[in-house]
């Protein structure tokens, strides 16, 4: 979701006459968002809106740096991801607003053909915790992953950035477009009066 390599600011420029902010960073877990204060600026914004914040939707997705091999983000899944995932959900309540959680989105490696879904298992857990706290789930993995499964792997390899920045995770224009258009499509299922707010051309 984080600027410049994700898709959050493609989705907010897809809306109009509505407010859409990116608090995302890039390169967090869900723990570190936290550790670093970053949290808080969401929660003090939200308390700061007072009546205002009963129509806020706040969308959360976390699980690239959650995964192994990341030293002072990783989290355990089976211990901690979930927990940690369901206490943003409380929180945002707490302080009035609303959540929709969203699974993190595909990475883009094939392997002999095939496209890896290695982070399905944090996706799983996020519609865990969503049938728990009784939110919405945006299941961005399954979505993004069965759009870049039907390209192949140089056609997917067209959605990252530009050289010397080029990984199959994060994301350029073309792919920040498009899974923003996947993004505001399940938006408008889960909140139809969105349909006003897009912009011309949206989905």
């Amino acid at each position: 979701m984080a600027p410049r390599s994700g898709w959050g600011s493609a989705l907010c420029a897809r809306l109009q006459q509505i407010a859409c902010l990116n608090l995302a960073r890039g390169g967090r877990s869900s723990r570190s968002y936290r550790a670093e204060g970053l949290w808080d600026t969401v929660l003090t914004l939200l308390k700061e809106g007072g009546p205002a914040a009963q129509k806020t939707l706040v969308l959360i997705q976390f699980g690239h740096n959650d995964q192994p091999g990341k030293p002072g983000r990783s989290t355990d899944l089976a211990t901690e991801f979930g927990p940690n995932m369901a206490a943003y959900v409380r929180d945002v309540r707490a302080a009035g607003g609303e959540v929709l959680l969203v699974t993190p989105l595909t990475r883009r490696s094939f392997k002999a053909g095939e496209l890896d879904n290695d982070l399905r298992p944090w996706a799983e857990a996020v519609l865990r915790v969503g049938a728990e706290q009784g939110v919405p789930v945006l299941d961005l993995n399954a979505s993004s992953h069965a759009a870049v499964a039907a390209m192949g792997q140089a056609a997917a390899d067209t959605l990252a950035e530009a050289p010397p920045r080029f990984d199959r995770t994060h994301l350029g224009p073309q792919g920040a477009t498009l899974f923003a258009a996947q993004v505001l499509e399940g938006l408008l299922r889960l909140r139809p009066e969105l349909a006003a707010a897009r912009t011309v051309g949206g989905p």
